[in-house]
């Protein structure tokens, strides 16, 4: 699914993605639902996505920029 994203951005276009924080042991969310930053910077690093950066202001998620390669 992330690869037809990816080819369907334009050059200028961005992918965000909110993720529970799987540091935090404290969010009521199934392991199975939880993304550390660095596993999701290697995953959209394997579809051609570059990070640009992540924000924590949300309480509980990620917010984790990338742009194409």
């Amino acid at each position: 699914m992330m690869e037809n994203i990816v080819q369907a951005l334009t050059p200028e276009g961005r992918v965000i993605l909110a993720e529970y924080r799987r540091e935090n042991p404290l969010i009521p969310i199934k392991k199975l639902h939880k993304m550390t930053e660095k596993q999701v910077k290697k995953e959209m690093s394997r579809v051609g996505l570059t990070w640009e950066k992540t924000e924590e202001n949300l309480p509980q998620q990620h917010l984790i920029f990338f742009r194409k390669a």
